[in-house]
């Protein structure tokens, strides 16, 4: 086991007991360190990379973009559900003529509703086509399903919406994962942890879902499963803003990369704990200002469009600077990835495609419409 600083005291085999209050000086900020119940459970870490070193960030999310790319399968794959609803529109363009276009046209636009494109897009799509058709923009089906790709191609890329986690120039980043219960909030935390981990960052995580009693044993056991250090609250109802505190703090002192903090799921109606997200993004940015560098709401894409009214109000509280999209191998409805982005302008950076740990793809658009228009 690594050697403890001299502040911590044993407390048992796994873990170390924070003392009583003391100044400290961190970073060369003077701070008191109050009184807080909360443990450490650290192994040795395998990595020595620095974030401090010139551009480690942009080669990080250079590295998980390319990865993406490479890893164009798992997407396919993980949108066979999505694909099989719009094979239709293959069957209807395979004998496409001029005559036959309103009705073509019509049973794509219920084909693109199914899936979950959302009336506003479906209809901005359906009409485009509809005038570059009989504008004699285009002559054929193929030439129509390439249309139609570069329309939704376009809907995802045309804000400039940056994909790549923006973790700017110095550590240690903070990123910040909330949701509504059952989203798969911490599940996500753990498979990013595992994909950052493996292009060499040192991790620490921070288990602030204070609320749900198995939560820190589920975080634990992530942490085990992909060798991460994590701060976790001794006693329960501990309060999640000091959990997250604490955490940065000692990523500050040990020379960590990145530090992934879970949060209580909530329902986005419930004011009372949307505030509690408040009071942890503030506790975060009085030791590293600035932070959190990213905040990443997880939304189960099995609710297809009715994650957007989550996603506005999580937006409004906090500000949101990226998605989570989960369990879409489960679902026919990834339409909902270019409607959650049209309409919220606001970037999936990533999709939950599978159960495995490798099953967290970062999100590629063009890769996207490949997989559910092959």
């Amino acid at each position: 086991m690594a050697a403890l600083p001299p502040h911590l005291s044993p407390f048992s085999s796994h873990r170390r007991l924070l003392q009583p209050p003391s100044a400290t000086t961190i970073f060369g900020l003077s701070t008191t360190t109050a009184s807080s119940p909360l443990l450490f459970q650290t192994k040795q870490s395998r990595f020595k990379c620095s974030a401090g070193q010139t551009g480690f960030f942009t080669k990080l999310g250079r590295l998980i973009k390319e990865k993406a790319k490479s890893d164009v399968e798992k997407i396919f794959s993980g949108f066979t559900k999505t694909r099989d609803n719009l094979a239709v529109i293959d069957e209807l363009l395979l004998y496409w003529n001029l005559s036959d276009t309103d009705r073509v046209l019509d049973e794509l636009e219920e084909a693109l509703l199914v899936s979950d494109f959302g009336p506003r897009i479906t209809i901005k799509i359906v009409e485009s086509l509809r005038e570059d058709i009989y504008g004699g923009k285009l002559k054929s089906g193929s030439e129509i399903k390439d249309a139609l790709k570069r329309s939704i191609l376009n809907l995802l890329t045309s804000k400039g919406l940056k994909t790549e986690l923006q973790l700017g120039f110095r550590k240690p980043a903070v990123i910040m994962i909330v949701g509504v219960n059952g989203g798969g909030k911490t599940t996500s935390l753990g498979k990013l942890a595992n994909r950052l981990k493996k292009e060499g960052a040192k991790i620490l995580m921070a288990a602030g879902d204070t609320f749900r009693a198995a939560a820190s044993d589920q975080l634990e056991i992530w942490a085990e499963r992909t060798e991460c250090e994590i701060v976790v609250a001794e006693k329960e109802k501990a309060k999640a803003s000091s959990v997250l505190s604490q955490a940065v703090k000692r990523g500050k002192e040990e020379n960590y990369d990145i530090i992934l903090c879970d949060t209580s799921g909530r329902l986005h109606t419930n004011y009372s704990l949307m505030e509690d997200l408040v009071a942890c993004k503030k506790a975060v940015s009085k030791i590293v200002p600035g932070a959190p560098n990213e905040i990443l709401l997880v939304l189960d894409g099995t609710t297809g469009l009715n994650m957007l009214p989550q996603a506005r109000e999580f937006n409004e509280v906090v500000g949101i600077t990226g998605l989570i999209l989960t369990k879409l191998d489960g679902s026919a409805r990834g339409g909902c990835v270019v409607s959650v982005v049209d309409e919220l302008g606001i970037p999936v950076k990533f999709v939950g495609v599978g159960e495995g740990v490798e099953d967290l793809q970062a999100f590629d658009a063009e890769a996207f419409v490949n997989a559910i228009f092959p």
